[in-house]
């Protein structure tokens, strides 16, 4: 019997099927200082402890997205080291803050199965729940993830393709406890314009581009305990259909985000992922550049302090985000500069 793990291949996945993650993950302040220098990340409310107390929180939270991370990497054994392409996200929702000191375990739910019509290959949909070491849930969300089968006449399970929420209804949206920004301090963190100053339909272009470098898609890979090897073996990807490594698509997710600073620069808490696609490969070596546009102006009940936007990202290589592009010439895909197309809730005072 072998002892090594070659992962799961399509036909390994059941309907139901309950998946424990390995290796929990203790957040350290290590962890914030890697995210930053990855990303260059600027929200003050994970930048400063002493903001962040102002704001009524305990401390300093880490990234949303740093914490996403760390509950992805845990599934990739699991779920994708044999994927072909992760597909999308939906229905996410960010729970509790986490802190350093922190410990998130990470376990996942099969929700739905389709094999594709070439039989090589299947998609496997998933729902995966990071949770602290009180059990409380810190991020929950749905993700498929074309999986290659390991024997292409293996008989199809019968197909399940989940329905999902277009958006996570305000009502669903979850506030840390505490949290009130009723001394929030524009200068501090770093800009003027708050919840009334955006419109439904507004596009923001984001302005700056930052390269991607080979080390540091590697760190960020190794930091989140990604296993996928289309991210970290070049010998073996040399070989593939693009012969090089791809780019982790949620590098792409923060670089994006922490570029939307300039322009949502009081965007301060991410509440939720309406849904994402990775549309188009990014290398090392490729500039990514960004776009916002406001989809949706929500009031939260009872507050007063705080709303919420709804917000579309769009992730653009090697072309400036000026003219706001996203779909093809013909309109029926998208540009081929065009890597992220995300719809995500964030927290903004008002």
């Amino acid at each position: 019997m072998s002892k090594t793990n070659s992962g799961n291949f399509f036909e390994d996945f059941r309907i139901g099927q309950e998946i424990r993650h390995a290796t929990p993950r203790t957040v350290t302040s290590g962890d914030a200082a890697l995210y930053t220098a990855l990303y260059g990340s600027r929200f003050a409310f994970n930048s400063s402890v002493e903001f962040a107390k102002s704001c009524g929180m305990p401390g300093q939270p880490l990234d949303d997205l740093a914490a996403f991370h760390i509950a992805f990497g845990k599934t990739v054994p699991d779920v994708s080291l044999n994927a072909v392409a992760n597909l999308g996200y939906a229905d996410g929702r960010f729970g509790v803050a986490v802190y350093a000191g922190d410990t998130i375990t990470t376990t996942s739910t099969v929700i739905g199965l389709k094999e594709n019509s070439n039989k090589q290959t299947g998609v496997v949909y998933v729902r995966s729940t990071g949770t602290n070491q009180k059990g409380e849930m810190v991020v929950d969300y749905v993700r498929w993830v074309m999986v290659k089968k390991r024997d292409v006449n293996a008989p199809a399970p019968e197909e399940v393709v989940p329905e999902l929420p277009g958006s996570v209804a305000a009502g669903d949206l979850l506030i840390p406890a505490g949290l009130n920004a009723g001394s929030y301090d524009n200068v501090l963190a770093g800009s003027s314009h708050r919840w009334g100053d955006y419109a439904v339909g507004e596009k923001i272009d984001h302005v700056d581009g930052m390269t991607i470098e080979e080390a540091e898609h590697m760190m960020a890979t190794r930091l989140w305990q990604n296993t996928a090897k289309v991210h970290f073996n070049q010998h073996t990807e040399g070989q593939g259909r693009f012969g090089r490594r791809l780019i982790y698509g949620g590098h792409i997710i923060s670089m994006a985000r922490a570029l939307s600073f300039n322009g949502l620069g009081n965007a301060f808490k991410i509440a939720a992922i309406n849904g994402g696609r990775h549309v188009n490969p990014t290398f090392a070596g490729d500039t990514i550049y960004a776009w916002s546009e406001v989809l949706e102006k929500i009031e939260l009940p009872g507050r007063t302090d705080i709303g919420a936007l709804r917000l579309r990202l769009v992730a653009l290589k090697n072309r400036s985000a000026h003219d706001f592009t996203l779909k093809s010439e013909d309109g029926k895909g998208f540009d081929p500069a065009v890597v992220l197309d995300f719809d995500y809730t964030v927290l903004m005072p008002r």
